[in-house]
């Protein structure tokens, strides 16, 4: 599932890099994604392998700490992305006139840049406030990576300043995000209503398919999560939301873009004919 995961969104990255009619501020925000959900993937993954392997579980605090800064660093650029995606079909299909106006390459970029910062910012901020809290030398977690809602029930004391920023700063990143991306579904829908013909309609709703159908997995996942680790002590359950939520949603991601998407189809096919050729 892992390199499955890697080869099938290295290959989004090559094929939009390589052709130049994919080099549009959608297709670029699909393969910022791409090497988002890479490296998500590659921060659980390679050391749950590699205790299966061994049959060893430990893992230095030191290792924790970073697994736990990346893991929130790359579900919130997860986020954002798909928040900007969002945006992107909203100007596609509201604004279809003043669309390259609109979403010039200096606007993505700038997009961008500015989801990198603030994630990198609050993934900061969690692990300063992490840093401050005391565990027990020899510590269980009950989970097969470094969870930042398990560290926190597992701490020896957590002042409530700290943990209502702990959890209030995601909720509000993420709910910000859902609100804006249901807002501008609402837009789309409503401009979508008010095209005459079908085939309109089909083509209009299409270009959106791909990018709901990874917004509903990415958020159905995330919620299971937190509701498995609010709702119920049972670490068996919460194990299984966030396998859902950091192992199968970047594999599917490539599937769900390409099996849809028959421009990405075409690029493809053009780069396994450049290989082939070679």
């Amino acid at each position: 599932m892992y390199l499955i995961t890697v080869f099938g969104n290295l290959l989004i990255i090559l094929a939009v890099s390589s052709d130049s009619h994919l080099h549009t501020p959608m297709y670029f925000f699909l393969s910022n994604l791409s090497l988002v959900d890479i490296c998500l993937s590659s921060t659980t993954i390679p050391k749950m392998l590699w205790n299966i392997q061994t049959q060893s579980k430990v893992i230095t605090y030191e290792g924790c700490i970073t697994q736990i800064y990346f893991f929130t660093l790359f579900v919130v650029l997860d986020i954002f992305l798909l928040t900007a995606m969002a945006y992107d079909r909203f100007v596609a299909i509201c604004h279809p006139l003043h669309y390259i106006v609109i979403m010039n390459p200096w606007l993505c970029a700038l997009l961008v840049l500015l989801s990198w910062i603030i994630s990198l910012l609050h993934a900061l901020l969690e692990i300063i406030i992490v840093l401050r809290l005391s565990f027990c030398t020899v510590l269980e977690i009950p989970h097969f990576f470094c969870e930042l809602n398990q560290m926190i029930q597992l701490a020896r004391s957590v002042i409530f300043l700290d943990k209502a920023v702990m959890y209030f700063i995601p909720l509000l990143l993420a709910g910000g995000s859902l609100v804006s991306i249901l807002y501008s579904y609402s837009k789309i829908v409503s401009s979508i209503y008010g095209i005459s013909s079908a085939w309109g309609k089909y083509k209009a709703f299409s270009t959106c398919a791909s990018h709901l159908s990874l917004v509903s997995l990415f958020y159905c996942t995330g919620i299971g999560v937190y509701l498995s680790s609010t709702t119920t002590h049972s670490s068996h359950s919460s194990a299984t939301a966030s396998i859902l939520y950091a192992v199968v949603t970047p594999l599917l991601n490539p599937f769900i873009y390409s099996l849809r998407n028959k421009d990405l189809k075409r690029a493809l096919k053009i780069l396994y004919g450049k290989k082939s050729i070679k």
